[in-house]
């Protein structure tokens, strides 16, 4: 997913940083098994699992396989910048996307998209045409399984949340 292009309702940009959380996974919202908040981690793979984050902000995942999604991290805004620096009261480009809940913020992500298709409107999904040149390393803000290098990167983007 590192170096697609994402865009909700013509908004967004090139996805530049991404967590990974499997079923077996004990930091995944998944790992003891189904309920009302993480249903949508069990939807269709290529739906959107949308939750907020310690009651303050929005998170963005694509399901991927039954109880697994890759969260969002971050973007480099390329689509809409205007528009998201008025969402998110700021002119640095370098902070719009650059996190879970800056991302959502900017691209109007909450839970009326979740369970959403990414094949369908409001999404635009776009893969890469080449691999992108990948940072890999520990997830970020998790308290268990925090050894699992799943946590991908845009070598050398400056949109990223964190440096890798």
């Amino acid at each position: 997913m590192i170096g697609a292009e994402f865009l909700v309702q013509g908004i967004g940009g090139v996805i530049v940083e991404t967590e990974a959380y499997g079923s077996d996974d004990p930091a995944s919202h998944s790992f003891k098994g189904q309920n009302v908040r993480n249903s949508a981690m069990y939807g269709s793979p290529g739906s959107v699992y949308v939750y907020r984050s310690y009651g303050l902000h929005w998170c963005l995942n694509f399901v991927c396989l039954r109880g697994s999604a890759v969260l969002l991290r971050a973007i480099e805004p390329k689509a809409g910048i205007a528009l998201m620096m008025s969402r998110r009261n700021i002119e640095n480009p370098l902070l719009l996307c650059s996190g879970p809940g800056r991302l959502c913020q900017a691209l109007a992500v909450d839970d009326r998209l979740n369970e959403q298709s990414l094949a369908h409107s409001p999404f635009h999904l776009t893969l890469p045409k080449e691999p992108a040149s990948l940072s890999v390393g520990t997830r970020i803000g998790i308290s268990k399984a925090i050894d699992l290098p799943w946590r991908f990167g845009l070598k050398g983007s400056p949109f990223l949340s964190k440096r890798f």
